[in-house]
């Protein structure tokens, strides 16, 4: 735990330059139902920038109530991952609004917060079928590596931004300047970092400042 108020961190983080907040509802994850619109409203109206919201939305009405919340984009995970269609169609339905959640172990994805994997060794080819169903931007989590601060996976966001015609966030491991200009040099469009920061290990500005110039 890093604190009781999330809506005072989500200020803290916008205030020292954050362009973009990533905000999981993991009960709602573990669940299969968002748990926590509320807050996520709360957060949302608290800041002036991008709020990406994710965690168990697996309906068109949770997206729709999301982006009733505030959100500026939401993330699909589980649903996507047992029904790509259904990405499609939200993709369709609310263009560059959607992102798809790959969440993966040993290659495999893994869904309900972690707590299942599906698939065996299926990671790109679900991550072509998602893009060629009209998903505009991937963000891909390496389970293994997600709060070590051993380091982001840079092989495996090498082999899917050069395989894959759309954006990819990497997730998981991050722990430096260092990194963040690893994933740039590979192609990944960007980066969630938690961890680091908590842990003061990042600064936010500094790092803002580095990739600016990478």
């Amino acid at each position: 735990m890093y604190g009781d108020d999330p809506v005072a961190v989500a200020r803290r983080w916008a205030a020292e330059g954050a362009p973009r907040l990533h905000v999981v509802d993991l009960d709602g994850a573990r669940s299969g139902r968002p748990v926590h619109l509320s807050l996520a409203a709360r957060i949302c109206a608290a800041v002036d920038v991008p709020v990406e919201l994710s965690g168990g939305l697996r309906s068109l009405e949770d997206i729709e109530a999301a982006f009733a919340a505030g959100a500026d984009r939401v993330q699909l995970g589980s649903a996507a991952v047992r029904s790509p269609a259904f990405a499609g169609e939200a993709a369709a339905r609310w263009p560059g609004r959607v992102v798809v959640a790959l969440d993966v172990r040993r290659a495999r994805p893994a869904v309900d917060g972690w707590q299942a994997e599906v698939g065996e060794g299926a990671l790109l080819d679900l991550a072509r079928r998602l893009v060629g169903l009209g998903v505009p931007r991937l963000m891909v989590t390496d389970i293994e590596r997600d709060g070590a601060l051993t380091g982001p996976n840079v092989a495996l966001y090498r082999e899917l931004v050069s395989q894959l015609t759309v954006p990819v966030v990497a997730s998981g491991g991050v722990r430096s300047v260092d990194d963040l200009l690893s994933l740039a040099r590979v192609g990944c469009e960007g980066a969630v970092v938690g961890k680091a920061l908590y842990e003061g290990l990042l600064d936010l500005r500094e790092a803002l400042e580095a990739v600016s110039r990478c």
